[in-house]
């Protein structure tokens, strides 16, 4: 019986979200929010906390700073039950990264410090840990700089070990969509982007178009929709799901949130209907409360949310399309 469910190498980081801003900036005034929350935030550190809300075995290897927001986003991660044994934290100039999401009603404003999530590299990686797993998932590809390089050798070194993969790119902020991650894709088992993304990484402005490309080379192909619930492409296969009726508070980590609530569902066998259930369900739970995690971490709140809506939500939609 392998340790953990999951294992994910990633950045460990915080989400500084401000609510009821003006939609204009101008300089060199005080501006008023009307609200704000520090949250834990980051891809990797999303999927692992909420994996492990979920019920997930999931352990976790990243890399601090020596400052007060790495001690939080630690004892945040760990209070969630996730293991964090393998965690370094590193002293020097680079602090741990941190996100300033300036939050709309219908759009956000995002600006990133990385810190830290640049300088994660493969002599952080203990690859004893991260195989003692049935599954391995990776995040923010364009930001893990340190890990990029060689994210082909960590990918054939856990495939080697008997490992399924999963990843999801998040944005370029390059916007160049390159770094080996062609390459990289040939090693993925499930590959998990939003619509911008799969267009974007496939050179194409057709979905239908980059999802046959995409499903080419990965055998499954789960594509998030937002509002409009997610699918996914399994050879010939074409899996539906709509997306679970909530009152949103923000989208802060929703995509993060669907890609936990599908692992989930995954490494425990499940068919694609359940997964995407799944998925769609972590992801509509995530946007009730402000951030990609809060939600998650109040387990009365979280429990009485999927049981509200655990019926309705199951209902994917099997499709067939041409091979």
């Amino acid at each position: 019986m392998p340790r953990f469910d999951v294992t994910i190498a990633g950045e460990l980081n915080l989400d500084l979200i401000f609510y009821g801003l003006p939609d204009e900036l101008p300089p060199e005034r005080e501006l008023l929010a009307e609200g704000m929350m520090l949250t834990l935030g980051g891809s990797s550190t999303i999927v692992a906390h909420n994996l492990a809300a979920l019920g997930s075995r999931v352990g976790f290897i990243s890399r601090i700073g020596d400052d007060q927001l790495g001690q939080i986003a630690l004892d945040r991660l760990a209070a969630g039950n996730v293991d964090v044994s393998k965690l370094r934290r590193v002293p020097g100039p680079t602090k741990t990264g941190l996100t300033l999401v300036l939050q709309r009603p219908s759009w956000r404003n995002m600006v990133t410090y990385a810190g830290t999530t640049f300088e994660i590299n493969f002599d952080d990686l203990d690859f004893e840990y991260l195989s003692s797993s049935r599954h391995f998932h990776f995040s923010s590809f364009y930001l893990q700089r340190g890990l990029q390089p060689r994210v082909i050798e960590l990918f054939q070194k856990l495939k080697a070990s008997g490992l399924t993969i999963s990843l999801d790119t998040n944005d370029d902020p390059d916007d160049r969509w390159e770094g080996g991650l062609q390459e990289a894709l040939r090693y993925v088992d499930v590959f998990l982007p939003n619509v911008r993304e799969a267009t974007r990484i496939t050179s194409t402005e057709n979905l239908e178009a980059a999802i046959a490309k995409l499903a080419s080379r990965v055998p499954i192909v789960v594509v998030k929709l937002g509002a409009q619930g997610a699918l996914a492409q399994q050879g010939p296969q074409r899996f539906t799901a709509a997306a679970a009726k909530v009152a949103p508070m923000d989208a802060v980590g929703a995509g993060d949130s669907f890609n936990a609530g599908f692992l989930h569902q995954y490494v425990r066998g499940g068919d694609l209907p359940a997964c995407l259930a799944s998925g769609n369900l972590a992801g509509a739970l995530s946007t009730t409360r402000p951030g990609g995690t809060e939600a998650f971490r109040d387990a009365k709140y979280r429990d009485d949310f999927f049981r509200a809506n655990g019926q309705s939500s199951g209902n994917a939609r099997k499709q067939e399309t041409a091979s």
